[in-house]
């Protein structure tokens, strides 16, 4: 094949992701979507599903102590594996995505050095005594829907459904201190 040969055939491919492209923008330029405040099909016993994040958490969330007397820091370490691809665990250990977790439990929030906290975690650790700091019951409503605990949260995870789920990882959080927080 000559070069003329192969000139071609890049025009012809280039030309037609051009033209793809514009029918693209065109398209999107004289379509205006309109979302609609509610469904135009209702179907009877399903209920609408919410746009806000703080619907997927329970409007009210059990008191997380009772279940800290018998959380299992193991069985937290296994469901910690979701949080390990953004977070560390260890002493001294790195910022990821997120920071590392290290001796969090008991302390303040957005703590970490090196971190760049979102602006909204920044101003709850900056509220007086508990509000500022990661207690247990603060730790329990985050890991249950972040985005609802921090609004403004940079943290994307939907957060664990189950208080056990939620027990074991405080337990387990707890036991990554050289000095561990005392249980409430």
């Amino acid at each position: 094949m000559n070069a003329y040969e192969f000139n071609k055939i890049a025009g012809a491919l280039l030309t037609a992701l051009l033209t793809t492209m514009v029918i693209g923008f065109l398209g999107n330029a004289l379509i205006h979507p309109k979302k609609l405040d509610k469904p135009v099909v209702v179907i009877e016993g399903v209920e609408a599903k919410a746009d806000s994040a703080a619907a997927a958490a329970p409007a009210v969330l059990e008191p997380i102590a009772p279940l800290l007397r018998t959380a299992n820091a193991e069985a937290g370490k296994n469901v910690f594996k979701q949080c390990a691809a953004c977070h560390t665990p260890d002493k001294g250990g790195r910022n990821a995505v997120g920071p590392n977790l290290w001796d969090s439990v008991g302390n303040k929030k957005a703590r970490t050095a090196g971190y760049a906290y979102s602006n909204a975690l920044q101003a709850a650790a900056a509220k007086p005594a508990e509000e500022g700091q990661w207690g247990y019951e603060r730790l329990n409503a985050f890991l249950a829907n972040p985005k609802a605990e921090v609004p403004g949260t940079k943290m994307t995870f939907a957060g664990l459904r189950k208080a056990e789920d939620r027990a074991n990882v405080i337990a387990y959080l707890r036991s990554l201190s050289d000095a561990p927080k005392p249980l409430p």
